[in-house]
C-alpha cells in the first residue's frame, strides 16, 4: 500500500516561539511580537490569540483587545537563523526539502525507503521532537500523498499538531472540513459562498455536477473541483543550496485591505531577509514584492539598484513604490512577499563607495552577532540604526 510520503511542517507561532526561546519564562502568557509605536502584530502566542491577538493587528489594537499583553520586540536575525537550524535537521531526515518561507516547508520521505505508515509516523514524530529539543520551537506535521492535502493537515490542530491522512482517503478527509479550510479560501469568500450558492463544506464542492460549478468559479472550476478532491502533482522542490534569490512571505489569517499595514510587513521581511545575505557574504541588486489577491491571482513589481548591496538602507525607500505598482486593483489581499535577486557574491563585486557603505557594513554586522546572541533587539529605520527601547 502507498505510503504517505509529502510532509509539510508549519512552526507554531514561530516569531513568538523564537523568543520565548530566550525567555522561557514566559511561556504560557499572553504575548505577541510587534512594535509599541505604530507598529504592528507579527506573531501572537496562542494564548493571546485566544483574547483576539492576530496577525498583523495594529499593536495598539491588540494592546485594548488584550490588556495584559507582552510586548516583544523583533530580534534582527534570529528568525532566519532558527529557520535554518530548523529545515538542516529536517535534511537529516531526508534530501528532498523544500523551504517554503521561514516557517513552513515540504518534505518528501520517498527516498528514504519505510516499509509502512507506522515507520513513516514514527521517524517524523521523533523529529519533531527533535526540533523541540534542539531548538525549544514547537511544530505542527502534516503526512499525506500530496502537498495539497498535507498542508491543510498540518493547520488542522495546531499548536504541536501531527495528522496523517492515508492515501486514497484524501477526498473524504476534506470533505466535511468547511471550504474556509481550501488555500486561497479567505474568510469573506466563504462567507460569499454560503450566502449566496449554499456552499459550506467541501463535501459542497464535489457533490455539484460541472455546470453548477462552472457558474459559481467561472473558468477556474476544475481546479476548485480538483482541489476539493484532495488532487496535487506538484512535486517537492528542493532548489535552495546555491540560492539565486532569498525571499519570505505571509500568509495573512485574514484578507488585509490597509496599506500602511501590508507596508510595514513588507519591510519587516526586508529586516529579516538582509541579515541572512550578508552571513552568506552575498549582495544583491533586485527587489521584487508579489501580491496575492482571495481568489489566489497574483501581481508582481520588482525594480533594481544600480550597484548590489547587502544593506538595508537603500531598499527602504523602495518598499512603498513597489507595493502601490503591484497592488493596483487595491482589493484586500491574502498574502504579501518580498525577493531579492541578481545575487553576487561580496568579495568579487567593486567596491564603489567602499568606504561609506564599509562603515554601514560593520556597523549591521555588529549588530547581527549581538542580536544573534539574543543581546538586545535592534531594529533598522532608513539610513538609521538604532536599540528600540520598549
Amino acid at each position: 500500500m502507498p505510503l504517505p510520503t509529502i510532509v509539510h511542517l508549519d512552526a507554531d507561532a514561530f516569531f513568538v516561539s523564537c523568543e520565548l526561546a530566550l525567555k522561557p519564562e514566559l511561556r504560557g502568557t499572553k504575548c505577541a511580537v510587534g512594535g509599541r509605536e505604530r507598529g504592528i502584530i507579527s506573531s501572537a502566542s496562542y494564548e493571546a490569540r485566544a483574547c483576539g491577538v492576530y496577525t498583523p493587528m495594529p499593536t495598539q489594537r491588540a494592546l485594548k483587545v488584550c490588556p495584559g499583553l507582552i510586548l516583544l520586540p523583533h530580534t534582527s536575525g534570529l528568525y532566519g537563523k532558527v529557520s535554518r537550524q530548523m529545515f538542516d535537521l529536517c535534511e537529516t531526515v531526508t534530501p528532498l526539502v523544500q523551504r517554503n518561507s521561514i516557517d513552513e516547508g515540504y518534505l518528501d520521505l520517498a527516498p528514504c525507503g519505510f516499509k509502512d505508515s507506522a515507520e513513516v509516523e514514527a521517524r517524523m514524530r521523533q523529529l519533531q521532537q527533535r526540533i523541540w529539543d534542539d531548538l525549544q520551537v514547537p511544530v505542527s506535521f502534516g503526512l499525506a500523498a500530496n502537498k495539497l492535502v498535507s498542508q491543510i493537515a498540518s493547520k488542522l490542530r495546531k499548536p504541536r499538531g501531527f495528522v496523517v491522512v492515508p492515501v486514497g482517503t484524501e477526498a473524504g478527509f476534506l470533505d466535511p472540513l468547511p471550504v474556509g479550510k481550501l488555500p486561497g479560501v479567505g474568510p469573506k469568500t466563504e462567507a460569499d459562498l454560503a450566502a449566496r450558492h449554499g456552499i459550506q463544506l467541501v463535501r459542497d464542492i464535489t457533490s455539484r455536477n460541472d455546470q453548477e460549478l462552472e457558474a459559481v468559479f467561472g473558468e477556474g472550476w476544475r481546479e476548485m473541483r480538483a482541489m476539493a478532491l484532495g488532487e496535487d502533482p506538484r512535486p517537492v522542490e528542493t532548489e535552495h543550496d546555491d540560492a539565486k534569490s532569498y525571499s519570505q512571505q505571509e500568509t495573512f489569517g485574514r484578507d488585509i485591505g490597509d496599506f500602511g499595514e501590508i507596508e510595514k510587513v513588507a519591510k519587516r521581511m526586508v529586516d529579516e531577509l538582509l541579515p541572512k545575505i550578508r552571513e552568506d557574504g552575498k549582495r544583491v541588486r533586485t527587489m521584487t514584492v508579489k501580491i496575492r489577491y482571495p481568489d489566489f491571482t497574483q501581481e508582481s513589481h520588482g525594480r533594481s539598484l544600480a550597484t548590489a548591496t547587502d544593506l538595508e538602507a537603500p531598499f527602504y525607500p523602495l518598499v512603498a513604490p513597489l507595493l502601490k505598482a503591484a497592488w493596483k486593483k487595491r482589493r484586500p489581499l491574502r498574502l504579501v512577499s518580498v525577493r531579492f535577486s541578481s545575487v553576487e557574491d561580496a568579495a568579487a563585486q567593486l567596491e564603489m563607495f567602499a568606504q561609506q557603505d564599509e562603515k554601514r557594513r560593520r556597523l549591521a554586522g555588529v549588530l547581527d552577532k549581538l542580536n544573534n546572541r539574543g543581546r538586545a533587539s535592534v531594529v533598522q529605520h532608513g539610513h538609521q540604526l538604532g536599540t528600540v527601547k520598549e
